[in-house]
Protein backbone atom coordinates (compact mmCIF):
# COMPACT_ATOMS: atom_id res chain seq x y z
CA UNK A 1 0.00 0.00 0.00
CA UNK A 2 2.84 2.18 0.95
CA UNK A 3 5.59 2.52 -2.34
CA UNK A 4 8.95 2.63 -0.25
CA UNK A 5 10.38 4.39 -3.41
CA UNK A 6 8.46 7.31 -2.77
CA UNK A 7 10.32 8.34 0.20
CA UNK A 8 12.82 9.37 -2.05
CA UNK A 9 10.76 12.66 -3.01
CA UNK A 10 10.94 13.91 1.24
CA UNK A 11 13.36 12.14 3.21
CA UNK A 12 16.47 13.40 1.61
CA UNK A 13 15.01 17.00 2.09
CA UNK A 14 14.23 16.48 5.84
CA UNK A 15 18.02 15.41 5.87
CA UNK A 16 18.88 18.02 3.90
CA UNK A 17 17.08 20.69 6.34
CA UNK A 18 18.48 18.93 9.14
CA UNK A 19 22.69 19.47 8.32
CA UNK A 20 22.03 23.02 7.21
CA UNK A 21 20.26 24.30 9.68
CA UNK A 22 22.84 22.25 12.41
CA UNK A 23 25.47 24.03 10.04
CA UNK A 24 24.29 27.45 10.36
CA UNK A 25 23.15 27.11 13.64
CA UNK A 26 24.89 24.95 15.68
CA UNK A 27 28.15 25.08 13.45
CA UNK A 28 28.26 21.45 13.49
CA UNK A 29 26.59 18.30 12.09
CA UNK A 30 23.40 16.92 13.64
CA UNK A 31 24.14 14.10 16.55
CA UNK A 32 23.22 10.24 16.05
CA UNK A 33 20.25 10.28 18.60
CA UNK A 34 18.66 13.43 16.09
CA UNK A 35 19.34 11.44 12.54
CA UNK A 36 17.33 8.73 14.55
CA UNK A 37 14.76 10.34 15.62
CA UNK A 38 14.24 12.36 12.70
CA UNK A 39 14.06 9.46 10.24
CA UNK A 40 11.68 7.63 13.07
CA UNK A 41 9.68 11.11 12.57
CA UNK A 42 9.55 10.78 8.89
CA UNK A 43 8.69 7.09 8.60
CA UNK A 44 5.53 8.05 10.76
CA UNK A 45 4.72 11.03 9.07
CA UNK A 46 5.07 9.53 5.42
CA UNK A 47 2.96 6.06 6.85
CA UNK A 48 0.13 8.23 8.03
CA UNK A 49 -0.14 10.59 5.60
CA UNK A 50 0.20 7.97 2.89
CA UNK A 51 -2.44 5.66 4.13
CA UNK A 52 -4.73 8.51 4.94
CA UNK A 53 -4.90 9.06 1.81
CA UNK A 54 -6.10 5.81 0.57
CA UNK A 55 -8.86 5.55 3.31
CA UNK A 56 -10.17 8.60 2.49
CA UNK A 57 -10.27 8.43 -1.20
CA UNK A 58 -11.54 5.17 -1.18
CA UNK A 59 -14.09 5.53 -3.49
CA UNK A 60 -12.26 7.56 -5.25
CA UNK A 61 -9.23 5.24 -6.29
CA UNK A 62 -12.30 2.23 -7.00
CA UNK A 63 -13.66 4.04 -9.80
CA UNK A 64 -11.05 5.27 -11.24
CA UNK A 65 -9.20 2.50 -13.73
CA UNK A 66 -5.90 3.25 -12.96
CA UNK A 67 -6.28 3.39 -9.15
CA UNK A 68 -8.76 0.62 -8.83
CA UNK A 69 -5.77 -2.32 -8.31
CA UNK A 70 -4.90 -0.03 -4.96
CA UNK A 71 -4.95 -1.96 -1.59
CA UNK A 72 -8.24 -1.42 -0.16
CA UNK A 73 -10.42 -1.18 -3.46
CA UNK A 74 -8.51 -4.90 -4.38
CA UNK A 75 -9.51 -5.94 -1.02
CA UNK A 76 -6.01 -6.84 0.17
CA UNK A 77 -6.25 -4.95 3.21
CA UNK A 78 -9.21 -3.61 5.11
CA UNK A 79 -10.03 -0.31 5.79
CA UNK A 80 -9.74 -1.27 9.96
CA UNK A 81 -5.92 -2.56 9.54
CA UNK A 82 -5.49 0.79 7.91
CA UNK A 83 -7.01 2.73 10.30
CA UNK A 84 -4.75 1.03 13.24
CA UNK A 85 -1.63 1.54 11.19
CA UNK A 86 -2.30 5.27 11.15
CA UNK A 87 -3.01 5.10 14.82
CA UNK A 88 0.51 3.59 15.14
CA UNK A 89 2.30 5.54 12.52
CA UNK A 90 0.89 8.85 14.29
CA UNK A 91 1.92 7.39 17.95
CA UNK A 92 5.86 6.91 15.97
CA UNK A 93 5.65 10.14 15.20
CA UNK A 94 4.59 11.79 18.24
CA UNK A 95 6.99 9.78 20.35
CA UNK A 96 9.68 11.08 17.80
CA UNK A 97 8.90 14.69 18.35
CA UNK A 98 8.98 14.10 21.84
CA UNK A 99 12.52 12.59 21.34
CA UNK A 100 14.20 16.01 19.58
CA UNK A 101 13.11 18.95 21.30
CA UNK A 102 9.66 21.14 22.59
CA UNK A 103 9.50 23.01 19.45
CA UNK A 104 9.24 19.55 17.42
CA UNK A 105 5.76 18.75 19.81
CA UNK A 106 4.75 22.06 19.67
CA UNK A 107 4.45 22.23 16.02
CA UNK A 108 2.93 19.03 15.62
CA UNK A 109 -0.60 20.13 15.49
CA UNK A 110 0.23 22.12 12.01
CA UNK A 111 2.05 19.06 10.75
CA UNK A 112 -0.78 16.61 11.35
CA UNK A 113 -3.37 19.15 9.76
CA UNK A 114 -1.37 19.34 6.59
CA UNK A 115 -1.18 15.65 6.69
CA UNK A 116 -4.71 15.17 7.11
CA UNK A 117 -6.26 17.69 4.97
CA UNK A 118 -4.63 16.81 1.59
CA UNK A 119 -6.48 14.02 0.51
CA UNK A 120 -9.44 16.07 1.24
CA UNK A 121 -8.64 19.48 -1.05
CA UNK A 122 -9.26 17.78 -4.34
CA UNK A 123 -12.92 17.75 -3.55
CA UNK A 124 -12.86 21.75 -3.01
CA UNK A 125 -10.06 23.30 -4.81
CA UNK A 126 -8.07 23.07 -7.74
CA UNK A 127 -5.01 24.59 -5.45
CA UNK A 128 -4.54 21.36 -3.66
CA UNK A 129 -1.32 21.23 -5.44
CA UNK A 130 0.11 23.63 -3.41
CA UNK A 131 -1.63 21.84 -0.30
CA UNK A 132 0.76 18.82 -0.94
CA UNK A 133 3.52 21.36 -1.58
CA UNK A 134 3.25 22.70 1.59
CA UNK A 135 3.11 19.04 3.17
CA UNK A 136 5.75 17.91 2.09
CA UNK A 137 7.66 20.81 2.03
CA UNK A 138 7.64 20.19 5.99
CA UNK A 139 10.12 17.56 5.66
CA UNK A 140 13.05 19.94 5.48
CA UNK A 141 11.41 22.01 7.99
CA UNK A 142 10.91 19.52 10.13
CA UNK A 143 14.59 18.19 9.86
CA UNK A 144 15.56 21.52 10.77
CA UNK A 145 13.52 21.63 13.41
CA UNK A 146 14.08 18.51 15.01
CA UNK A 147 18.42 19.38 14.62
CA UNK A 148 18.14 22.96 16.17
CA UNK A 149 15.01 23.44 17.96
CA UNK A 150 14.58 26.93 16.14
CA UNK A 151 13.30 27.93 13.05
CA UNK A 152 14.93 30.81 10.86
CA UNK A 153 13.92 32.56 7.55
CA UNK A 154 16.59 30.13 6.15
CA UNK A 155 14.29 27.12 7.12
CA UNK A 156 11.29 28.87 5.38
CA UNK A 157 13.06 29.64 2.63
CA UNK A 158 14.22 25.84 2.22
CA UNK A 159 10.25 25.19 2.45
CA UNK A 160 9.39 27.51 0.21
CA UNK A 161 11.86 25.88 -2.51
CA UNK A 162 11.18 22.17 -1.41
CA UNK A 163 7.08 23.59 -1.07
CA UNK A 164 7.49 24.84 -4.68
CA UNK A 165 9.29 22.02 -6.14
CA UNK A 166 6.83 19.38 -4.88
CA UNK A 167 3.21 21.71 -6.47
CA UNK A 168 5.08 21.47 -9.98
CA UNK A 169 5.28 18.14 -10.14
CA UNK A 170 1.80 17.16 -8.72
CA UNK A 171 0.55 19.50 -11.38
CA UNK A 172 2.59 17.02 -14.09
CA UNK A 173 1.02 13.99 -12.06
CA UNK A 174 -2.34 15.12 -12.47
CA UNK A 175 -2.12 15.41 -15.84
CA UNK A 176 -3.20 11.65 -16.48
CA UNK A 177 -6.41 12.31 -14.57
CA UNK A 178 -7.69 15.38 -15.78
CA UNK A 179 -10.91 14.10 -17.47
CA UNK A 180 -11.28 11.60 -14.74
CA UNK A 181 -11.11 14.54 -12.13
CA UNK A 182 -13.45 16.45 -14.31
CA UNK A 183 -16.21 14.10 -14.89
CA UNK A 184 -16.43 13.12 -11.62
CA UNK A 185 -16.50 16.91 -9.98
CA UNK A 186 -12.70 16.61 -8.87
CA UNK A 187 -10.52 19.47 -8.81
CA UNK A 188 -6.96 20.09 -9.95
CA UNK A 189 -5.30 22.56 -12.10
CA UNK A 190 -5.18 20.10 -15.30
CA UNK A 191 -9.20 19.14 -14.97
CA UNK A 192 -9.78 23.10 -14.58
CA UNK A 193 -7.05 25.02 -17.08
CA UNK A 194 -6.87 21.90 -19.42
CA UNK A 195 -3.69 19.89 -20.06
CA UNK A 196 -1.59 22.35 -21.83
CA UNK A 197 -2.13 25.12 -19.69
CA UNK A 198 -1.45 23.09 -16.66
CA UNK A 199 1.92 22.17 -18.07
CA UNK A 200 2.69 26.02 -18.26
CA UNK A 201 1.94 26.53 -14.89
CA UNK A 202 3.82 23.85 -13.51
CA UNK A 203 6.90 25.23 -15.11
CA UNK A 204 6.42 28.75 -13.85
CA UNK A 205 6.01 26.69 -10.63
CA UNK A 206 9.47 25.02 -11.32
CA UNK A 207 11.07 28.05 -12.30
CA UNK A 208 10.25 29.55 -8.57
CA UNK A 209 11.06 26.60 -7.64
CA UNK A 210 15.04 26.88 -9.03
CA UNK A 211 15.28 30.55 -7.81
CA UNK A 212 14.29 29.49 -4.10
CA UNK A 213 16.79 26.89 -4.11
CA UNK A 214 19.65 29.10 -5.80
CA UNK A 215 18.96 32.24 -3.30
CA UNK A 216 19.94 29.35 -0.74
CA UNK A 217 23.31 29.26 -2.61
CA UNK A 218 23.14 33.35 -2.27
CA UNK A 219 22.02 33.89 1.58
CA UNK A 220 23.49 31.32 3.04
CA UNK A 221 27.11 29.24 3.93
CA UNK A 222 26.86 27.10 1.05
CA UNK A 223 29.29 27.21 -1.44
CA UNK A 224 29.86 26.35 -5.19
CA UNK A 225 29.64 22.44 -4.42
CA UNK A 226 25.84 23.37 -3.58
CA UNK A 227 25.29 25.60 -6.47
CA UNK A 228 26.33 22.80 -8.97
CA UNK A 229 23.98 20.99 -7.49
CA UNK A 230 21.37 23.41 -8.25
CA UNK A 231 22.14 23.93 -11.72
CA UNK A 232 22.00 20.51 -12.00
CA UNK A 233 18.77 20.22 -10.67
CA UNK A 234 17.59 22.73 -12.58
CA UNK A 235 18.67 20.73 -15.85
CA UNK A 236 16.79 17.56 -14.58
CA UNK A 237 13.94 19.83 -14.42
CA UNK A 238 13.40 21.53 -17.65
CA UNK A 239 14.50 17.52 -18.75
CA UNK A 240 11.47 16.73 -16.89
CA UNK A 241 9.21 19.00 -18.81
CA UNK A 242 10.42 17.90 -21.95
CA UNK A 243 9.51 14.61 -21.54
CA UNK A 244 5.74 14.74 -21.76
CA UNK A 245 3.02 17.48 -23.48
CA UNK A 246 -0.60 18.16 -24.05
CA UNK A 247 -0.61 15.29 -26.90
CA UNK A 248 1.56 12.67 -25.49
CA UNK A 249 2.05 11.68 -21.74
CA UNK A 250 3.29 8.50 -22.29
CA UNK A 251 6.61 9.24 -20.50
CA UNK A 252 4.54 10.63 -17.12
CA UNK A 253 5.77 8.05 -14.84
CA UNK A 254 9.73 8.72 -16.00
CA UNK A 255 8.75 12.38 -15.70
CA UNK A 256 7.20 11.78 -12.29
CA UNK A 257 9.11 9.03 -10.50
CA UNK A 258 12.30 9.05 -12.06
CA UNK A 259 13.66 12.53 -12.64
CA UNK A 260 12.02 13.72 -9.30
CA UNK A 261 13.96 11.40 -7.71
CA UNK A 262 16.88 11.79 -8.94
CA UNK A 263 16.64 15.43 -7.95
CA UNK A 264 16.05 15.04 -4.64
CA UNK A 265 18.95 13.10 -4.10
CA UNK A 266 21.20 15.40 -6.13
CA UNK A 267 19.99 18.48 -3.78
CA UNK A 268 21.00 15.99 -1.14
CA UNK A 269 24.36 15.28 -2.16
CA UNK A 270 25.79 18.12 -3.21
CA UNK A 271 24.36 20.17 -0.14
CA UNK A 272 26.04 17.08 1.81
CA UNK A 273 29.14 17.97 -0.01
CA UNK A 274 29.17 21.10 0.33
CA UNK A 275 29.10 21.35 4.03
CA UNK A 276 31.61 18.61 4.10
CA UNK A 277 34.10 20.81 1.94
Amino acid sequence: MIKFEHTVFALPFAYFGAMLGAFIVNGEWPSLTQWIWITVAMVGARSAAMSLNRVIDEQIDKHNPRTATRAIPAGLVSKIEVLLFIILSFALLFYAAFQLNMLAVYLLPLAVFFLVIYSYTKRFTWACHLILGVTIGLAPLGGWVGATGTLTWEAILLFLAVALWTAGFDVIYACQDADYDRENQLHSIPSRFGIGRALKIARFIHVISFFAFLSLFFLTPLGWVYFIGVLIAGGIMVYEHSLVSENDLSKLDVAFFTMNGILSLVMFIFAIGDILL
